[in-house]
């Protein structure tokens, strides 16, 4: 995150590729349990936009991680990558 040098604040419109992932990942995912609207939210917009997936709560994203080969970490590694620049 720090090494690519930006954040972004970003939006889920009705109707986009990234508002469908959510509400499947909230209401009826087949392969994996449903989590919750923040996860949901986090997962879709990393899997759309090519971004990190920022998350405490890894028994519920740990299988979307996956299932999405997205990157991801904790507020720990986060501090580390803040304490290294």
């Amino acid at each position: 995150m720090v090494t690519k040098g930006s954040a972004e604040i970003v939006s889920i419109d009705i109707g986009t590729e990234e508002y469908a992932l959510y509400r499947d990942l909230t209401r009826n995912h087949d392969s994996n349990k449903i989590i919750g609207k923040g996860e949901a939210a986090s997962i879709s917009l990393a899997k759309k936009h090519n971004g990190i997936l920022g998350s405490n709560n890894l028994r519920d994203v740990k299988p979307y991680v996956e299932e999405f080969s997205l990157e991801h970490m904790t507020t720990g590694d986060i501090l580390v990558e803040a304490f290294k620049a």
